[in-house]
């Protein structure tokens, strides 16, 4: 028997917010417990048979369970508590449970905490060390649910992005179709993957069909511009730093390999990365460790790592320019993707596509593309690829005042249509020296200008996109635009 005349009902205490559950057979405890500690917890529930704890574990929101160790008369084995211990644990994995235990059944209170229990309680109980005891857990027990629920929401954040930046490989060509089967062969395992392609192949695409097919789909998927990080940024932004690390390193950031962890990182133009940053990218590969900027201790990390490059394999070849141990461990699988001119089959396809896209968006009706415009299409040379012609779709959509689009609407840069038309190879003079005349001309005009300062540019930087955007004053997707108008 408990005596309320100790339990203090007279004092006026702060009260924690927090819902717990005391079960036990003897009705005096369930009282003495009750009128204890609903002065310092907002919400007590009491129950005298294990019988009806799985519906009220379904049916309440518990931070913690005080669950006695034996419910029979006689009983002191605590195989009853380990047994419904059990099934609080299998209904509520993150419930912090305290077990009741008769004095001298430490041992059997000790074997309930190597099965799951977090603390116990001896009865007699203390009223002060029944509180603290209590109030402990119900602080694990919010922060239990606390991270529980941040997981959950992390791996819903991480689903809607996946889905909502995944788009769909559009293919029909054989290569295509050969490039998906090496995807799915490789995708389920975590084998490092390196994306050889032009500039707007599909790159990105690529590495996220990988992570969308492999074990870490419900994890993140985190793309990095390497080509666009400035070199000082380089450990910053993927090793992260401590507070104070250098200057203007105002609080502590988490780099992108942590902050991925479990999940994929894409990065992107790795062909770019200077020789002393690609060693310090190969030591993490190699350690599977992070030291952020300002750290000594080393973080472990478990990350699949997917790299791309517009650079050539004789580029990348070239110890000056790449180290080939680094360029070992990125291409354990190696994927090449095709330019759009290698598979022509597939413009129809990616052309009806963004037609009905942006006919949706745009909110037109245009019924078709008419045979002039294909036509045009399948003899362009598409420098800039899938995503060049998904900007000329988007063009075509917005001027067309018609209910097909035509070649017109395309506006595609005759210079590089191939053509099966031959040449005259006599003309006259007159309009030879015309033409001398005109070319001289050309060298003021603005378009002829502009051409040629991009491609100049553009092989100065071996055609990094990033470089040469930031070389010209453009931004990426301007210096997009200047080289679909130019055909480059």
């Amino acid at each position: 028997m408990y005596d309320i005349q100790h339990l203090g009902l007279g004092e006026k205490r702060m009260t924690t917010e927090g819902h717990i559950l005391v079960v036990d057979d003897d009705y005096d405890i369930l009282t003495a417990a009750k009128l204890l500690l609903k002065q310092h917890f907002s919400q007590i529930t009491i129950c005298n048979s294990p019988d009806n704890i799985p519906d009220l574990l379904l049916k309440n929101q518990f931070d913690a369970v005080m669950l006695d160790m034996n419910f029979s008369p006689g009983e002191s084995s605590g195989s009853q508590g380990y047994n419904w211990l059990k099934k609080v644990l299998d209904i509520s994995p993150q419930m912090v449970v305290v077990m009741i235990t008769a004095h001298g059944g430490i041992d059997v209170a000790v074997e309930a905490m190597k099965l799951g229990a977090t603390d116990f309680v001896t009865k007699p109980w203390q009223n002060e060390k029944l509180v603290a005891t209590l109030t402990t857990a119900v602080l694990l027990g919010k922060t239990r649910n606390q991270v529980s629920g941040l997981r959950q929401t992390n791996k819903l954040l991480a689903k809607e992005t996946n889905n909502n930046q995944q788009q769909v490989m559009l293919a029909q060509s054989d290569v295509m179709m050969g490039l998906n089967s090496l995807i799915e062969k490789c995708a389920p395992t975590d084998a490092n993957v390196l994306i050889l392609g032009e500039n707007g192949t599909g790159k990105e695409l690529v590495a996220r069909a990988l992570h969308a097919q492999s074990l870490r789909a419900d994890s993140v998927f985190m793309s990095v511009d390497l080509g666009a990080m400035s070199e000082t940024l380089f450990e910053s932004e993927l090793f992260g730093h401590k507070k104070g690390a250098f200057t203007g390193a105002a609080q502590e950031r988490v780099g992108r390999f942590q902050a991925a962890n479990g999940g994929t990182l894409f990065l992107d133009e790795i062909g770019n990365l200077p020789l002393h940053l690609q060693t310090k990218l190969l030591t993490v590969l190699e350690q599977r460790t992070i030291t952020p900027l300002g750290s000594n201790k080393p973080i472990n990390i478990d990350v699949r790592v997917i790299t791309a490059t517009n650079a050539s394999k004789i580029l990348l070849a070239d110890e000056s320019h790449f180290r080939q141990d680094l360029l070992f461990r990125l291409n354990t699988v190696e994927i090449n993707l095709p330019a759009l001119r290698e598979r022509p089959e597939d413009i129809p396809l990616i052309a009806e596509h963004y037609l009905t896209l942006y006919n949706k968006k745009y909110n037109k009706q245009i019924s078709s593309i008419n045979t002039d415009a294909l036509n045009a299409m399948l003899n362009y040379t598409w420098p800039g690829n899938v995503r060049a012609l998904r900007h000329a779709m988007e063009r075509a959509v917005i001027l067309s005042s018609t209910e097909q689009l035509t070649a017109q609407d395309l506006q595609l840069n005759q210079q590089t249509v191939t053509t099966t038309q031959s040449i005259p190879e006599q003309t006259h003079k007159a309009e030879s020296t015309l033409a001398d005349t005109n070319n001289a001309s050309q060298t003021f005009n603005l378009d002829q200008l502009e051409k040629s300062t991009i491609e100049t540019v553009l092989k100065k930087y071996r055609y990094n996109i990033s470089h040469a955007a930031k070389a010209l004053g453009l931004t990426r997707a301007t210096l997009y635009r200047r080289m679909e108008k130019h055909g480059l």
